[in-house]
Order: structure tokens, then sequence, then C-alpha cells
């Protein structure tokens, strides 16, 4: 019997097939714009637009026609803590006709650096979360897609430690605050994560509850993705390697996890560095994919070069019956610290966005590798198949974020 939902899905599946695919990248304060052609698996580059300072990350309104930009000219990690006074939410109208990006109103000031946003399901307001101070702010949008006034929040709330991202679920009555916490370095000890899991309401946030095993120690979230079909899931742990399913029970999360696995070929033999990274249901709901990430550096001759690690992409096969997660693929990025991926909304393509150039010793010779765009064909299986590499010169900054949007 084929039910309501699996004929909504094909026939979104074979609209997105016919869509136009645009890709944005954040290079430094440059969102640059690419056009995807899904058949040749190949980016052609078009225009770009500026940013107040380095883009952080970027988020489409419901209707495509508008995006959504968080900038900030604050590095990342705790030693930034104190530099950094450029923070903003920009929105630019997206022409439909070729994606190019236009300043739509007036930018708005943020208190701190924006890690993550998002807007809840009808792109009414903009949800912002900030590392550190680990917090989040959330803003109304109006009719006409310009950023409005910030909602204020019914009461004062514990966020965590180091918020990485905040979702929305599909029901728009649920946020999440995906909180990482630290692990114990430089003689400080370990700073637990949670998730933070709040009721939602037309801009309001409340009831927080907190889910922390062990009261957070050895549990560092840092990213989310939810199933398009089920009450499912997927978080990444970036400090403890792991993919984990959680379920959501009406408006509530599950207090603990239905799965945990392993993220890391070697989970004997972390490197510094080594991070677990975004997460990204396929839009037919059949596969998950995580990332894992690192760039540690050691001095060798006077120079530094690449110290080693695991920079791939994970590809899970989802039992559509229970949810689990289960490895069927580790596919080398081609590059070096795989920060953000992405796949197209057809889910014919993925597209990895090494982050930054680093120089590696290969028989005795340097060479620098740089940050890159890596294309990968999504079989029907879900695996992956490498394609192509575009090599992006981020001078001074780096290649932070990357999305795709269909038109």
């Amino acid at each position: 019997m084929v039910t309501n939902i699996a004929v909504a899905a094909r026939n979104k599946e074979t609209k997105d097939m016919r869509e136009r695919v645009v890709l944005y990248a954040g290079i430094g304060s440059e969102l640059a714009q690419f056009d995807l052609d899904v058949t040749n698996a190949a980016l052609i580059r078009r225009a770009s637009v500026h940013l107040p300072a380095g883009v952080q990350y970027a988020w489409p309104h419901a209707s495509r026609q508008y995006l959504y930009v968080a900038s900030s000219d604050r590095g990342p990690g705790r030693a930034s803590a104190s530099t950094g006074n450029t923070h903003h939410l920009s929105a630019f109208r997206i022409d439909n006709a070729t994606g190019a990006l236009e300043p739509h109103g007036r930018s708005v000031q943020l208190p701190h650096r924006p890690i993550h946003l998002t807007t809840d399901v009808p792109s009414t307001h903009a949800l912002i979360a900030y590392c550190d101070p680990s917090n989040f702010s959330v803003h109304c949008i109006n009719s006409d897609g310009t950023i409005g006034s910030q909602v204020e929040q019914p009461g004062p709330v514990d966020t965590g430690i180091y918020a990485h991202q905040i979702r929305v679920a599909p029901s728009n009555a649920m946020a999440i605050l995906a909180t990482r916490g630290h692990d114990a370095a430089d003689g400080m000890p370990e700073e637990p994560g949670a998730l933070k899991v709040f009721n939602y309401q037309d801009g309001a946030l409340s009831t927080e509850v907190s889910i922390a095993p062990a009261g957070g120690y050895g549990f560092g979230p840092r990213h989310l993705d939810f199933h398009p079909l089920q009450p499912w899931v997927y978080i990444s742990l970036e400090r403890q390697h792991q993919l984990c399913l959680y379920t959501m029970e009406g408006d509530a999360l599950s207090s603990a996890a239905l799965y945990s696995k392993d993220t890391l070929a070697e989970p004997d033999n972390v490197r510094p560095r080594q991070l677990a990274g975004t997460v990204h249901v396929h839009p037919n709901g059949r596969f998950v994919y995580g990332a894992e990430r690192a760039d540690m550096s050691i001095a060798a001759d006077g120079v530094q070069v690449y110290g080693g690690g695991e920079n791939t992409i994970l590809v899970y096969a989802i039992n559509q019956r229970s949810g689990e997660p289960t490895l069927i693929q580790r596919m080398p990025t081609r590059g070096l610290h795989p920060r953000t991926f992405a796949i197209d909304p057809s889910g014919r393509i993925l597209i990895a966005a090494n982050k930054s150039p680093i120089t590696v010793r290969e028989d005795g010779a340097l060479r620098t590798v740089p940050a890159s765009l890596d294309l990968f064909r999504i079989g029907a299986d879900g695996t992956l198949t490498y394609i192509r590499k575009y090599d992006i010169n981020v001078g001074n900054g780096s290649l932070f974020w990357m999305g795709m949007i269909g038109l």
C-alpha cells in the first residue's frame, strides 16, 4: 500500500529533480554563488556579495525567495573570546531566475558571534545560536522577508556551555539547542554538554528540558538533523565521535539515545583537533551522512605541516522500521577539514567543503592542499562516488560555510 506520505515524498523528489540548484559558499566575508549542474556534477562560478565580516552560517526562507546570513569578525575557540566586535544578521533577496543575491532591508547588529542560524518552519522568525557566551536570540521576519524586531523571551533559561546549533522541529512546536561543552585542555577542566529542548511558539522558547547523560560529561552534541518522514533526530557528538539517534515523542525528545555509532575508523587513535561534524539526512530518508574532520599541524624541520587524522564523509543506511543507522561507506573527502557539506535537493549530489589550505609533507617534499569543494555522486544505494574537485582561493580567510538551494 502506498501511503500519502510516500506519495508526497515521491512527488517532492520529482519536483526537486527539475529545479535549478544554486550553491552559496562563505569565503571569509565573501558569499560566492555557484550554479550546480546536477546531471554533469559540475559547478559554474557566478557572482558574489560581501558581508560585514566573515560568513558564519546561512539559512533560506521557506519560500526560497530570501537568504539570511550570520557574520562575525571573531574566530572560533575559547582563545578568541576577547576578540571581535562586528556581528550581524543580514537578509538577501534571491533572484529566482539566476540565484543572484541582493541586500534586502537593513542588517541587524548582534551582541556576540553567531555560530548558527535557522528559521522556524513557516520562516516567520529567525533563530540564532551564540557560542560564547552560550545563548540564543529570536528575530521576527517581516511579511516582506526583511528582518524585524527581536522577540523578548518569556524568562531566563539555562543555555548550557558553547551552543553550536539551534533547530526547530518539523512540528514547529519544539526547538533544540545543541550545546557542545569543552574537553579538558590547557589546565582547564571539562565543561559538560547538553541538548536544551524547548517548547516553541511564535518565536518564544519556554519550558526548557536539559538532556545531559552523566551530567553532560563525555557528551558533546554539535549538529543535528531531522528525518523527513519519521520522528527521528540524528545528532553528532563532536567530542565523542559518535552519531546518535534520538526520537521525538510528541513535542519532547527522548531522554536517551536509541542508538550510538562510532564515527572514527580508528576510535583508539584520536588525534588532536579530530572532530565529528555536520549531519544531514538524505531527502528520501533512507540514508544519513556525517563528517569527521582533522587539521592538526606539527612542526617538521621548522615548518608547520599536517599531522594526520581522518577527513571523511560517513554514509549510514537507515533501518526504516527502527531508525538505526548502519555504516555502509567511509569516503575520504580529498581535502582537509570538511567543516560543512550539503546534499542537493534531488539527493543526487553531495558536496564537501574542505575549510582551509594546509601544508602537507609527502615523500620528503612540501605542498599545499588548498581549500576545496569536492563533488560526489550519490548512488541509489546511498553510497558516494568521487567526481571532481574545485580548489578555492580563500586568501587569509577560510571556506567556513556552504549550502545549496533549489529554485
